[in-house]
């Protein structure tokens, strides 16, 4: 499969997988951000994408970031869909006190890329019974 993308800033780096095992390819960022506890910032990468229809592009923390610096995306898993043509934006905070500085050219984020099935969406007055029925968090007995 090839993902195609568009360089938007004279800066931008194209994502890359670090190893051959890589499930995801490095986003960067391309200018320096104040990532300040508490606050929301949208990262620049600089780049817009073009996916092929039937799948999505998920935008991913890496983890690296998260257990140095508590860096996290506020969406949890971002999805960029196949006819999104804008720049593509990290939302992202950190949880310690105080700021994280980030570098032009650090990266900042993960893509992965996944298969998607549209479904179709109907109203029904009543769904089928399971064993687990209405039970929620911890219903099954395991935390």
């Amino acid at each position: 499969m090839k993902i195609q993308f568009q360089k938007l800033h004279p800066f931008a780096k194209l994502p890359a997988y670090q190893t051959l095992g890589a499930a995801g390819f490095d986003f960067s960022c391309i200018e320096d951000v104040e990532l300040k506890s508490g606050e929301v910032s949208l990262v620049s990468t600089g780049l817009a994408v073009q996916i092929p229809e039937g799948y999505e592009l998920q935008i991913r923390a890496r983890s690296g970031l998260s257990a140095k610096f508590g860096i996290f995306l506020v969406n949890g898993v971002g999805t960029i869909d196949s006819d999104y043509r804008g720049e593509i934006k990290i939302i992202m905070s950190t949880c310690k006190p105080g700021s994280i500085f980030l570098k032009a050219g650090d990266r900042i984020a993960q893509g992965v890329v996944a298969k998607v099935e549209r479904a179709e969406v109907a109203l029904v007055a009543v769904l089928d019974e399971t064993e687990r029925a209405e039970g929620g968090f911890g219903s099954t007995g395991r935390v």
